[in-house]
C-alpha cells in the first residue's frame, strides 16, 4: 500500500495587494467663452492672420488655447530590505480649451443684425471646440488606461517608480494629448469656407458688405 502525505504549504500574502488598483481618470474641462467686442476689423485681421482666408476680412474670431495637464499620485509599499518597492499609478488627465474667447468687431454693435450674424457664426466655432473635446475623450481614456491601469502595481527599485512615471507622462503622453487637441484646427477650417464668408458678408440686406466698403 502506498500512502501519500500532503502538507499544506504556507500562503504568503503579497503586501503589494494592499495598494489601490492603478487607475486613470479623464476630466474634460468645459470653458464658458468670453466675449470681446473691443477690437476693430483691422485689429482682428492682425489677430486672426494665421487663419484668415486670402482676400477676406476678419469680422469675428474665436480663439481657444489648448490646455492639458497630467497629474500623478503613486502610493507605494517598500519591502523589508528597503531596496525595492511597489507603487500604484493614479493618473488624472485634465484637458480643454482655456481661455476660450469670441471676438466680434466693434464696428458691429450688439443688437444689430450684423452683430447677430457674426456672433452666430463664431458660436459654430465654439460648438466645434466642444464637440472635438468630447470626440477624443474615449480614445484618450482607452490609451492611458491600457498603459497605466491594465495591470497590478508597478515594481522597481525604491524611489525610481514615481520618477519614471512622471518622465513618461511629460515626454510621451502630454505631447500626444496636446497633438490630439490641436487636431480641432482641421474641423474649424471646414466652417470658414469661401461660401460662408460670402453668406455672412451679404447678410442683413448688405449691411455688412456696406460697412466693409
Amino acid at each position: 500500500m502506498l500512502a501519500a502525505l500532503l502538507v499544506a504549504a504556507p500562503c504568503f500574502a503579497d503586501p503589494c495587494d494592499e495598494l489601490p488598483r492603478p487607475s486613470v481618470r479623464v476630466e474634460r474641462q468645459k470653458s464658458q467663452p468670453a466675449l470681446n467686442t473691443s477690437y476693430g476689423i483691422a485689429a482682428l485681421n492682425n489677430l486672426g492672420a494665421a487663419v484668415a482666408r486670402p482676400g477676406h476680412q476678419v469680422l469675428g474670431l474665436t480663439r481657444g488655447t489648448a490646455s492639458a495637464s497630467l497629474s500623478m499620485q503613486a502610493p507605494a509599499i517598500i519591502d523589508a530590505s528597503g531596496r525595492w518597492e511597489c507603487a500604484s499609478p493614479q493618473i488624472t488627465l485634465r484637458y480643454g480649451f482655456n481661455p476660450l474667447t469670441v471676438y466680434v468687431a466693434r464696428e458691429f454693435p450688439p443688437g444689430s443684425c450684423a452683430y447677430r450674424e457674426i456672433h452666430e457664426h463664431e458660436m459654430r466655432h465654439v460648438k466645434t471646440y466642444e464637440e472635438h473635446l468630447a470626440a477624443i475623450e474615449p480614445a484618450l481614456t482607452e490609451l492611458l488606461s491600457a498603459r497605466f491601469a491594465s495591470g497590478g502595481p508597478w515594481r522597481g527599485r525604491r524611489g525610481e517608480i514615481a520618477a519614471r512615471l512622471q518622465r513618461e507622462l511629460d515626454q510621451r503622453w502630454l505631447p500626444m494629448v496636446e497633438r490630439e487637441i490641436r487636431r480641432v484646427d482641421a474641423a474649424q477650417a471646414l466652417i470658414d469656407t469661401d461660401e460662408e464668408y460670402e453668406r455672412v458678408a451679404n447678410a442683413c440686406d448688405g449691411e455688412i458688405r456696406k460697412r466693409l466698403r
